[in-house]
Formats: C-alpha cells, sequence, structure tokens
C-alpha cells in the first residue's frame, strides 16, 4: 500500500492517471503531448505508477499502450473507505470511455499464493461463489467448452461462453456473453483473457476484458475490481469481503 500511497502523492502522476481515466490505452507520446514535460520525464512517472501498479502497459504492434488499473484502489478501499461511507455504485461504472475503436480494460493484481491454488479459485464452482457476487461458474475447463456463470436467485445463466483456450495453471481464455439485462445482452460477445505469472511466493493475476464495443455499458466490465479484491482476500485470509458493494448482489 505504501507504494500506491507514495505515487499517488505527487500531482503530475495523479494527472496522468486522470488521462488514463479519460481515454485508456494511450501511448507515451500521447500522455506527453498533454504535459509540459519531456518524454523522459513523463517515462519515468509511468515506471513509478506501474511499479504501484496502478498503471499497467501492453505492447500493440510497435506501440506501448498504458492502461489504469484500479485494482490496488479497489483495495485501498475495501480496507478502510468503505467502513465509514455509505453503500456507493458498483465498482468503478464511472469509468465509461468514449473511444473510436473497441475497447480494452486490463486489471492486474498481486495475490500470495501458488499458480495451481489460484487456477482452482477462478474454475471451482464453490470457490468462485465466494467472491464473484454469489455465482458460480460451471463448465468442463477444456478448450472449446462451454461455460456457464449461474447464481442461485437467477432465472437462468448470468453469463456464458466458450473457453477459447484453457491452459492451466497458466492461461485462460473465454468469450463472454452478458445475459443479466437486456441492454448488456444486446451488446453481444467480448472476450475475457485470465493470465497467471508465478512472481516469488506470489502470483500475478491480470485480467484483459477486450473486443468491447465504444457503446459498451460500464455494467459489463465495471465489477471487474470487486472480483479481484474478493478473490485476492478470500486466497490470503480464507475471508470473504464484506463491502457494501460486494455484498450488494450476494441476494440476487
Amino acid at each position: 500500500m505504501e507504494t500506491v500511497f507514495r505515487a499517488l502523492a505527487d500531482p503530475t502522476r495523479r494527472a496522468l492517471l486522470d488521462a488514463l481515466f479519460a481515454r485508456d490505452g494511450q501511448t507515451l507520446v500521447a500522455l506527453t503531448a498533454g504535459h509540459d514535460m519531456t518524454r523522459i520525464a513523463v517515462a519515468k512517472h509511468l515506471r513509478l505508477l506501474e511499479k504501484a501498479g496502478l498503471v499497467v502497459s501492453r505492447r500493440q504492434g510497435r506501440e506501448k499502450l498504458h492502461y489504469l488499473n484500479p485494482v490496488p484502489i479497489r483495495l485501498i478501499y475495501d480496507r478502510w473507505v468503505s467502513k465509514y461511507t455509505e453503500p456507493w455504485a458498483a465498482g468503478l461504472a464511472g469509468l465509461k470511455q468514449e473511444l473510436e475503436h473497441p475497447m480494452e480494460k486490463v486489471f492486474e493484481i498481486y495475490i500470495r499464493t501458488s499458480p495451481e491454488r489460484l487456477w482452482e479459485a477462478i474454475t471451482d464452482p464453490a470457490i468462485r461463489a465466494k467472491y464473484h457476487f454469489g455465482a458460480s461458474v460451471d463448465s468442463e475447463w477444456t478448450t472449446g467448452s462451454r461455460y456457464e456463470l449461474n447464481h442461485p436467485g437467477a432465472e437462468g445463466p448470468l453469463i456464458e461462453g466458450e473457453n477459447l483456450l484453457v491452459d492451466p495453471p497458466r492461461r485462460l481464455v473465454q468469450t463472454m456473453h452478458v445475459l443479466w439485462s437486456e441492454e448488456a445482452e444486446r451488446e453481444g460477445t467480448s472476450r475475457v483473457t485470465w493470465e497467471i505469472e508465478p512472481v516469488g511466493d506470489s502470483c500475478r493475476l491480470t485480467v484483459t476484458h477486450d473486443q468491447l464495443s465504444d457503446t459498451a455499458p460500464p455494467e459489463l466490465y465495471g465489477g471487474w475490481p470487486m472480483i479481484l479484491s474478493g478473490l485476492k482476500t478470500w486466497l490470503e485470509t480464507g475471508q470473504t469481503l464484506t463491502t457494501p458493494g460486494s455484498l450488494m448482489y450476494s441476494a440476487f
């Protein structure tokens, strides 16, 4: 947490996060253009933000794109802020972006666990329900198989899709068709990639939600910070989150 607070203490770094909040997936050149600084100086600030986990970078051809990662801020909220405030809207629902190309959301979190245990937590129905708003996932977990996300209080599946790649305990690629509302269902199919990388006695979990249309409602991707925060909490402590946002869908 200390590195997060240190990163947020600098006004320039906060301005860079604001720029990514307004338009995610920017290059170093684009971010430099909005600030009266050299490219080297902006790159230095971005490295510090990446070290704190607040920014995640991805290569796209020759370009390096930078994405806002709200998960560390969500963890701070879960630990302190939510104890003293009223229930708030789910996740980062305000992160609606107006882009000319399909949206891509990247979330990254470090969890003190093994790749095998993390994979089990993602694919086991009973464990998944502990941190995914009470919803369990059902599948044969083979490449090409189908999967469904179900909640005992719902009449049908909340999400359905295909497992495009199943490579335990490293990588899981899935299509995602949301069915819980008419607006979400009209958006059609997007893609979710789970990537697990061992780092010392921990794992870096990167979730990339892409192939989203530029009009995709925030309800499709805004819950990821809470889901990943709950996953980390359960694996590291054996407890479930009790913050308002995490409980709001537990009784569907």
